[in-house]
C-alpha cells in the first residue's frame, strides 16, 4: 500500500540559501490531489513574536521535477526532424 499525501505537505531547510530574498524553508503541498511548491522565511513582528511567512506556487516549466525533464527531453530525441 502506497502513501497518500493528499492534502498533507512537508518544509524542509533551505541549505542553499544565499541571500535574505530565498526563504529559510522550501517544500511540496498538496491540497485535493494538485501539487504546490511552497516557500517560508523566518520573521519577527514588531513586538518580538517569531512567526514564519509562507508562499504558495503553483508548478511551472521552470521547476519540473527531475523525473519530468527526463520524460521530456525523451520525447524530444524522438522527434523525427
Amino acid at each position: 500500500m502506497s502513501y497518500d499525501n493528499t492534502n498533507s505537505g512537508a518544509l524542509f531547510k533551505n541549505d542553499k540559501k544565499e541571500t535574505e530574498k530565498q526563504p529559510d524553508y522550501k517544500g511540496k503541498l498538496n491540497v485535493n490531489g494538485k501539487d504546490f511548491y511552497l516557500s517560508a522565511w523566518l520573521k519577527t513582528s514588531k513586538e518580538g513574536n517569531k512567526y514564519m511567512s509562507l508562499a504558495v506556487q503553483e508548478p511551472t516549466q521552470g521547476h519540473q521535477s527531475t523525473k519530468q525533464k527526463d520524460t521530456i527531453m525523451n520525447m524530444k530525441d524522438d522527434i523525427p526532424f
